[in-house]
């Protein structure tokens, strides 16, 4: 899956090595996004370009958007493209609605620090929040329950809402094992490969695509001015994603039996090549680094590759915010030389607080911010939404790039959604990662050896698990 940006960057050597993948990847985007009848979707799409095209669009769903006019619903995330992309259009769920929409958003460490204490003190706000550790929410109560909401012909229009129009992960992600639902997805993401190519081409390198290459041209092109390579590895769970799909490509899994995993031969190999990334070519203070660290060095041109969410896609193509918009190129995920590539996925997920005083509200707010014509508004700001129709789309393309995309796509189409969910969705998910990433920080800062870090990790993690 190897999209590039513009440029140029030794054609002949990534031609021969990339053309049969990127072949395949393009004659499975369109099958890779995975809902019904995506053709006749694709060709018949909706042409939702302004303000007023998206209130004709509303205007055709069989709901009363003014039934809570006046009511004030609270909406508490992260910093994240999501809320970049739906704070402009709030105004006008307002104007459609007569609901007001109270939106707080935090980094992205803090707030996830802060909401889980605010839900365990039974607070009734906020009433809406992005959410990413599904199984503590739901074990703990803190998770409305939705399925019941969809049924209500007064608060609903399945035919107009249309959920086949969601991506097969979207569909999937949310699922509890009872078939619950108790949150909406809202982004999709995968991790991905980011290269500056003008680095590469210094050296007269191709794009890597084994865990070794990547090694090797990451100490080959790191300078004094420049690393490697950056990725996260901030000793808590936050950091998590990228070494995730390193343990999953080596064939290990985070979660087995309800015992931690990561002390098995395959996890241990897997970060013992992230400690050699880091340690042998990453930045100074590498252990320090988490997402906004990683994309900002992107961005100034102070690492030649990264690894971090596809979704970092539209900032690192916008010259207004990168140095290196014109040579920026998306890559699949490296893989172990004989095996396919796991990278780690997830869709950011939105959700009701079960003590919330406005759930009926909140959830007409989950509707139309996840609804087709919002998506494909979102989407021309460059969000990675969960809709067929909003990948599709040309503002989409426009904005995140079409190679990005398509990049984006392999790497979700690659993905394990069950080894992904296996983690996210137990209960003590965060103690389990925080425990992973002490030693992943441990093995990038020389502190243990990946096998001595990933024992000790297992033991807390299981100490954890049993309580």
């Amino acid at each position: 899956m190897l999209l590039v940006g513009s440029g140029s960057i030794n054609m002949a050597q990534r031609e021969n090595s990339l053309s049969r993948r990127n072949a395949a990847s393009r004659r499975s985007f369109v099958k890779g996004l995975g809902a019904a009848a995506i053709l006749p979707a694709l060709t018949a799409l909706p042409r939702w370009s302004f303000a007023e095209d998206a209130a004709a669009a509303y205007a055709n769903a069989s709901i009363d958007w003014k039934q809570f006019a006046g009511q004030t619903i609270a909406l508490a995330g992260a910093i994240h493209p999501w809320s970049n992309a739906i704070t402009p259009l709030l105004p006008e769920f307002t104007k459609l609605t007569g609901i007001t929409v109270d939106a707080e958003f935090q980094l992205e460490t803090t707030f996830m620090g802060a909401l889980p204490i605010r839900l365990a003190r039974g607070s009734n706000t906020p009433d809406v929040f992005m959410f990413t550790t599904y199984g503590q929410g739901i074990s703990a109560g803190w998770l409305e329950p939705l399925n019941h909401y969809y049924s209500q012909r007064s608060l609903t229009d399945l035919g107009w809402y249309d959920e086949n129009d969601l991506l097969k992960t979207a569909r999937a992600f949310p699922l509890w094992s009872d078939g619950e639902r108790y949150a909406v997805p809202i982004t999709s993401e995968a991790m991905t490969l980011f290269i500056n190519k003008d680095a590469l081409a210094a050296r007269n390198l191709p794009v890597p695509q084994t865990f070794d290459e990547l090694l090797a041209t990451a100490k080959a092109v790191k300078t004094s001015e420049m690393s490697g390579i950056a990725m996260r590895a901030q000793a808590s769970f936050n950091s998590c994603p990228p070494a995730l799909g390193f343990v999953f490509s080596y064939g290990g899994a985070m979660i087995k039996d309800n015992k931690a995993a990561f002390a098995s031969p395959e996890a241990i190999a897997a970060v013992e090549m992230y400690g050699q990334l880091l340690s042998q070519a990453g930045p100074f203070g590498a252990g320090s680094y988490e997402w906004y660290h990683v994309l900002d060095d992107f961005l100034q041109g102070r690492t030649a590759m990264a690894i971090d969410s596809s979704n970092f896609a539209t900032d690192i193509s916008n010259p207004a915010k990168s140095r290196v918009a014109g040579q920026a190129g998306f890559a699949t995920f490296p893989h172990l030389e004989g095996r396919a590539p796991v990278p780690f996925m997830s869709h950011w997920q939105a959700c009701i607080n079960s003590k919330s005083r406005n759930k009926r509200p909140a959830f007409l707010f989950l509707l139309w911010a996840t609804s087709k014509p919002t998506s494909l508004r979102t989407a021309a700001a460059g969000l990675a939404t969960t809709r067929v129709s909003a990948w599709s789309s040309e503002g989409f393309k426009r904005a995140f790039g079409a190679e990005a995309a398509e990049a984006a796509l392999t790497n979700l189409q690659d993905a394990d959604v069950d080894r992904a969910k296996a983690i996210l969705f137990h209960p003590k998910s965060n103690l389990i990662l925080d425990a992973f990433m002490i030693g992943v920080n441990e093995v990038v800062n020389g502190a243990k050896s990946a096998k001595d870090a990933m024992i000790g990790a297992a033991e807390q993690a299981n100490a954890a698990i049993r309580g």
